[in-house]
């Protein structure tokens, strides 16, 4: 377990954004999912770092990472912070929110990518259709509306195992974790705060130009139009493929963290 004294801090045009580097050789980036932090590659840095300079940020308004006070976009920030450490190109692999940041990232400033990995994404222009996803989504949020944590977080933590399945299938530390890093997460913003986020638009057209290996993870148990979401990302792109890891949702690094790992290592040793 990593603990705060491993976090480096970038200082952006807009506070400080913290991020752990460690290992030496190719750059590889791991992007965490949305409300959590870089924690959720717990299993992977130590593996990856062994052949590998992994650097896992928190974005901004997660984990360590100052909140915005002004408009930004993820791909501009992580863009910043690999020209900041002066490296890249480099291999970015995301899992949920962090896989959109990653082919954001490769839209908007490709010169920095060499490859790119999205698990449970494909870019950030998505919104889901599925019954019960919006479902738990609504329920997130008349939760929020009303100030109730725990309500939120409950709800939350059902994206874990997915609609098949219940919490008593997951791992419990796998459960604890999740709720730990959003509930860090959520701690640092309040109910009536601006979102500065500014969202990508028309990345669809310009999927097609990308020009570096995509590959696309998916557990088999996550949403149906996540799936088919990675599913298309890797048919349009000029070089693309797509593994599914069984038994897992929405979160394959920490549920079947060595799968994840063997399908990471292996992509990369084919660049």
């Amino acid at each position: 377990m990593n603990t705060a004294s491993d976090l480096r801090l970038f200082a952006s045009d807009d506070g400080d954004l913290a991020y752990r580097d460690t290992g030496a050789g190719d750059p590889v980036v791991l992007l965490h999912s949305g409300f959590t932090d870089h924690r959720v590659f717990d299993a992977q840095i130590p593996a990856l770092a062994r052949d590998y300079r992994v650097i896992a940020p928190d974005v901004r308004g997660h984990g360590a990472s100052a909140n915005a006070t002004r408009p930004f976009r993820w791909a501009d920030d992580l863009a910043a912070l690999l020209r900041h450490l002066d490296t890249g190109p480099a291999v970015l692999v995301g899992v949920s929110m962090g896989g959109a940041i990653a082919t954001d990232t490769v839209l908007e400033h490709p010169e920095l990518v060499r490859a790119v990995v999205a698990c449970g994404a494909a870019t950030s222009e998505f919104e889901y259709t599925d019954p019960w996803v919006k479902k738990v989504q609504a329920e997130q949020a008349a939760a929020l509306g009303a100030g109730d944590v725990e309500g939120w977080l409950t709800a939350f933590l059902r994206f874990v195992p997915g609609e098949h399945r219940t919490l008593d299938d997951v791992d419990p530390d796998v459960l604890r974790r999740v709720r730990e890093m959003a509930l860090g997460t959520l701690a640092k913003h309040t109910a009536d705060e601006e979102d500065h986020h500014v969202p990508l638009t028309g990345t669809w057209s310009r999927v097609p130009k990308i020009d570096v290996p995509v590959l696309a993870v998916n557990g088999a148990l996550d949403a149906p139009d996540l799936l088919a979401e990675a599913e298309r990302l890797a048919r349009t792109v000029p070089d693309g493929r797509s593994v599914v890891i069984d038994g897992t949702a929405h979160y394959p690094n920490m549920e079947r963290p060595e799968a994840f790992t063997d399908v990471v290592a292996g992509f990369l040793r084919t660049l």
